[in-house]
């Protein structure tokens, strides 16, 4: 494929009492968050959350406003009991018009289950080194991607959208760090077999922002910024600086999740995601207008959290309580105009 032109004019985008300079953009930028809570967030829990509470999560992400919620998996029961009910959480979902309910899928046996399941989107997740890929997926990366574009032919020929995952996109807890012309061949692999997006994970926290400009720099030779999306777990606090160095390509898809709930049960210390409420909170700071209720959000990670019995990981979920009745006024305090 042919590399990205180098856009090299540059501006400020006029926001309240802060400048942001976005290359390439010519106001603030429409960014579209991807949750991945019920799915990614709740996988390494210990403790089993019933269906019709997942299901209550997944309708109160959807009041909130959110249009993309990742709600199950179809891996194998035998490696991750928590998703086990996938088939019964989509079957029971009451669907709201223009949200969009996206699925884990591992294989064409996974693939086939979750069909019967009135899917619209599947999303397939390659690891970004062998070591994780073999623990993660048993297999190479190679013998991976081979297992996904079997999933991936036979979606597009249902009709279905496909996305794409990479694991480890700067570090391995296995393999350390990785090339970023590593990310750049698997990005155009899953290009290549029909993913509309490929989101950029780093599983175990471990990017910043250089790390992460350095790796977009050699996957934007393969493709274009609107084809990518982030997805950055919290590990070292560097989740939202990493995102502003991702934003200032030009990326516009964030993945996170509520509550900063996560972890990976493949990959030991890895803390949650970014969490969504601080995300949306972030972005209404940057002027960016997601259409997302602040209130309901801190509603639902409550929700969730109780259940759990343990404390919101976001920061902006715990410092705003119980003071707040109005979307309006949080919106308020994150642009500084008070």
């Amino acid at each position: 494929m042919q590399s990205i032109r180098n856009v090299s004019k540059s501006f400020t985008l006029p926001i309240p009492r802060i400048c942001i300079k976005f290359r390439g953009l010519s106001s603030a930028p429409e960014i579209r968050i991807y949750e991945v809570g019920p799915r990614d967030g709740l996988q390494n829990e210990s403790k089993f959350v019933p269906t019709e509470h997942k299901i209550e999560l997944i309708n109160k992400l959807a009041a909130a406003g959110l249009k993309n919620i990742e709600s199950a998996s179809f891996v194998s029961p035998k490696w991750v009991k928590q998703m086990s009910d996938g088939s019964e959480v989509m079957k029971n979902l009451k669907r709201v018009p223009g949200v969009n309910y996206p699925v884990l899928i591992p294989n064409l046996k996974g693939y086939h289950i979750a069909k019967q399941c009135n899917i619209e989107e599947v999303a397939i997740f390659p690891a970004g080194s062998e070591g994780f890929s073999q623990k993660n997926l048993n297999c190479s990366v190679e013998e991976g991607l081979a297992r996904f574009q079997e999933v991936a032919e036979q979606a597009v020929k249902d009709g279905l959208r496909v996305r794409g995952y990479i694991s480890c996109i700067v570090g391995c807890p296995y393999d350390g760090p990785i090339s970023p012309s590593v990310i750049a061949k698997i990005t155009e692999r899953l290009l290549a077999m029909g993913c509309y997006e490929v989101s950029l994970g780093d599983t175990i926290g471990v990017g910043t922002a250089g790390s992460v400009r350095r790796l977009l720099t050699e996957v934007l030779k393969v493709t274009t910024p609107d084809k990518l999306a982030l997805h950055f777990h919290d590990t070292y606090g560097q989740g939202l600086s990493n995102l502003l160095a991702g934003l200032d390509f030009g990326i516009k898809t964030v993945d996170s999740s509520i509550s900063g709930l996560g972890g990976c049960p493949y990959a030991r210390g890895a803390s949650g995601n970014l969490a969504t409420e601080d995300l949306v909170y972030f972005l209404y700071g940057l002027g960016v207008n997601t259409h997302i209720d602040l209130v309901k959000l801190v509603e639902a990670g409550r929700f969730i959290s109780n259940y759990l019995g343990k404390p919101t990981e976001s920061k902006v979920n715990r410092a705003l309580g119980d003071r707040f009745k109005d979307h309006k006024d949080i919106v308020r305090i994150a642009a500084c105009d008070v």
